[in-house]
């Protein structure tokens, strides 16, 4: 189904890609890091439709959250498909993309170990700096 997409992404010099494929990729990315630490719960599934509502303006994410689902389930290793992501998206976009994903690590109220190494590893491959990623993540923790 997302065959095309994924190709593009990965294609050894990506364009571009359009902001629908934006908004797919960048939501399988924090579908990704939601099941990092086995356990996929509706809270973390609320907080992802809550995000894509909120940066794309929509009434009702639910059914953009079942296609990042299901992108992320036939998106390549983390590694690959977060390089694609980098090619593919502007920083700004990467750097709320951070912002987001903070906000799924934090949404059951515990750092897991898998989640932390898993924003470890994703902030400096979208070229989002460490700094930048941990502002992001005090802004999350002063927020909540």
């Amino acid at each position: 189904m997302f065959a095309d997409l994924i190709r593009r992404m990965t294609a050894p010099a990506p364009d571009r890609i359009p902001d629908a494929d934006a908004r797919l990729a960048l939501g399988a990315l924090l579908v990704r890091l939601a099941r990092a630490d086995g356990h996929y719960d509706p809270i973390e599934k609320s907080r992802i439709e809550a995000i894509l509502r909120r940066r794309y303006g929509l009434s009702d994410a639910s059914d953009l959250r079942t296609q990042c689902e299901a992108l992320e389930a036939e998106a390549p290793d983390t590694v690959r498909f977060t390089r694609a992501i980098k090619d593919a998206v502007d920083y700004d976009d990467r750097l709320a993309v951070i912002d987001a994903m903070w906000q799924i690590v934090l949404a059951d109220g515990e750092r897991d170990a898998q989640e932390d190494s898993i924003m470890r590893m994703v902030a400096p491959m979208l070229g989002v700096t460490d700094q930048d990623s941990n502002a992001a993540r005090r802004r999350i923790e002063n927020a909540g």
